[in-house]
């Protein structure tokens, strides 16, 4: 509980302190939107790597080398714990928003600094807020932005990290769309940091793998229709190899 809580304090106190900063950063995004978000982003992974290092996540991470460098990707990743957030923004490469339900984007402060760095919200139960997350992802990802989704729609709370939940197919757009690459990203064992044992917080030993990048164009006509599944069939493979590391 004592880990718990002075995370807690640590993720209030910068929330407070820094409040000056974000009327600062306000004004910087009216002339330099890209200043802004540059220096939000420094700041977030900043606070990012106190809260792993506070949390004690030892982390093993393969195949970061397998991102591409020359391009903005679509990360897709299954999904069991807020940490998985923050374990991959701290490593992404360029610069990289993620999309997140809409209550999340009703949080004070901390809606404002996920919005400066790019993070897209919306009503999964909405159509129409579905139909324009895509389109803003299309946009972003052209722009040279990466987006990250979890594609099962909500966290999951099985008891173990497989099987994972259906894939929602229908973000899978940005990437044919975009004409970017998809990177699977798997996390096993993040739900033991703090979800599995809520609330407390434990030292976890976590698997992290990025996979082989996708390219929706280059596969057959089959596999096109349903790049979601194909897409979840891949990670499953990487979580029951990786699950042997822990």
């Amino acid at each position: 509980m004592v880990r718990l809580i002075l995370l807690l304090l640590a993720a209030i106190l910068y929330l407070i302190l820094t409040l000056p900063v974000l009327f600062i950063l306000w004004l910087i995004g009216k002339k330099n939107p890209d200043l802004r978000e540059r220096t939000a982003s420094a700041m977030i992974r900043w606070i990012f790597r106190v809260l792993l290092a506070g949390a004690g996540v030892k982390v093993t991470v393969i195949g970061q080398d397998r991102i591409p460098s020359d391009t903005a990707v679509l990360y897709v990743g299954n999904h069991r714990s807020i940490f998985d957030i923050i374990l991959t923004y701290v490593r992404s490469p360029r610069a990289t928003g993620y999309v997140a339900k809409k209550e999340l984007g009703k949080i004070p402060l901390f809606s404002q600094w996920a919005r400066y760095i790019g993070c897209l919200f919306f009503n999964r139960n909405d159509i129409k807020e579905g139909m324009k997350m895509i389109l803003d992802g299309v946009a972003m990802l052209k722009a040279g932005k990466s987006v990250f989704i979890f594609p099962e729609g909500t966290r999951n709370k099985n008891e173990s990290d497989l099987p994972l939940l259906p894939f929602h197919e229908g973000s899978f757009k940005m990437a044919s769309k975009s004409g970017c690459p998809i990177v699977p990203v798997t996390f096993c064992n993040t739900i033991n940091i703090w979800e599995g044992h809520f609330p407390w917080v434990r030292r976890a030993h976590v698997v992290l793998e990025y996979g082989e990048p996708i390219y929706v164009s280059e596969l057959p006509p089959e596999q096109k229709k349903r790049v979601g599944a194909y897409t979840r069939e891949i990670m499953e493979k990487m979580m029951e190899k990786n699950q042997k590391l822990l």
